[in-house]
């Protein structure tokens, strides 16, 4: 079988065999279809290696209607095809089709089938056709973001309900956008002088652990200066490197990460850090800061200063109460476990026993 972008493929198995399939045996039905719960092929970024596992061609149906999801189950279940363009239509493995690969003897196929505004909920947390409060979009890991607004929507005869949604979530307000910038900010200056303390102790190793921790901060916020939201860590240098301003960073960082010894480490992190500041001030978001480090007080360290950002940005926020939150950001930016991440109810548990409203 020859390789086809996901995206691709799953169009045209909508295209060819679901549409006409629905329009013969459920003729009148309405609903939506695309690509949205996740995938390397969302972004774009699927290669003949991401075949080996939930892979292949799969569609989502919504519709408006709950009580419309059984019988359009069981019609799937009934009539469809078991390949298209050679691929199995039909996965082995777990009831939920993520969980599963792709294989000629499979148990369950690639289409699901969702009542839209519940698909939402249990993907978000939140509708974002009702509109998005500031608690929604700080609780709502930019992963998510990414595949709800990357992907693809192949059919919206919800009167372009899902088309709206996604609309709703193509980027911040940006008061919430300076909030969160200001929270990337707040982590960068709260470690970036401990990679010259660990090499003045000799801990090599401890410096560029911290290195690399800085280096994934400040591609989120490049990423985030840029309007593109952060993919998780297996993208996230994929997706920055194709930045078309991504190269002095990528070069910075790259010799702040390398084999060289703590003074060549603290040159890159000083031009990656440099650059992103000056992205800061080029955003216009808040009034522009001094972008060039300094000495950390009397030790021999340069640093950004980044507090210096976080407060251009919080003074900049015009909503009184999101200004005076502490700037911990969104719920991704102080979490990291992919078991509490993906699932939207306890992101939202956590969300509030940090900052309960």
């Amino acid at each position: 079988m020859d390789f086809v972008p996901g995206l691709t493929l799953c169009r045209r198995f909508h295209d060819e065999v679901l549409a006409p399939l629905l329009a013969r045996r459920l003729p009148g039905l309405r609903y939506a279809a695309g690509l949205l719960d996740g995938g390397s092929e969302l972004l774009g970024l699927d290669t003949p290696r991401s075949t080996d596992h939930d892979w292949g061609p799969r569609t989502q149906l919504f519709v408006a209607d709950a009580a419309d999801v059984a019988r359009v189950r069981a019609t799937l279940d009934a009539a469809l095809p078991a390949r298209f363009l050679g691929w199995p239509t039909r996965f082995a493995g777990g009831p939920d089709v993520r969980l599963g690969v792709v294989h000629p003897d499979g148990d369950r196929h690639g289409v699901g089938v969702d009542e839209l505004g519940g698909w939402l909920r249990e993907r978000l947390g939140c509708d974002p056709r009702a509109g998005m409060a500031v608690a929604d979009w700080l609780c709502v890991p930019t992963q998510r973001l990414a595949e709800l607004t990357g992907g693809a929507v192949f059919h919206d005869g919800l009167d372009g309900e899902l088309t709206a949604a996604r609309a709703r979530l193509a980027w911040y307000p940006d008061d919430v956008w300076r909030y969160v910038l200001a929270a990337g900010w707040q982590r960068i200056g709260q470690a970036e002088h401990l990679v010259g303390r660990c090499a003045e102790v000799g801990d090599e190793l401890g410096s560029r652990v911290v290195a690399a921790g800085l280096a994934r901060d400040l591609m989120r916020l490049g990423l985030l200066l840029h309007r593109r939201w952060p993919p998780y860590a297996k993208w996230l240098g994929t997706v920055f490197a194709a930045l078309p301003a991504a190269d002095p960073v990528l070069d910075a960082l790259a010799a702040a990460l390398g084999p060289g010894d703590w003074p060549a480490r603290q040159a890159g992190l000083v031009r990656a850090l440099e650059t992103v500041a000056a992205w800061t001030n080029d955003s216009g978001l808040a009034a522009a800061v001094d972008p060039t480090v300094r000495p950390f007080h009397d030790r021999p360290f340069l640093v950004l200063d980044a507090n210096r950002f976080v407060a251009a940005l919080r003074a900049a926020v015009e909503d009184p109460a999101l200004r005076a939150r502490p700037p911990v950001g969104a719920v991704d930016q102080y979490l990291d476990n992919v078991d509490v991440l993906t699932h939207a109810e306890r992101v939202r548990r956590v969300a509030a026993a940090v900052l309960p409203d």
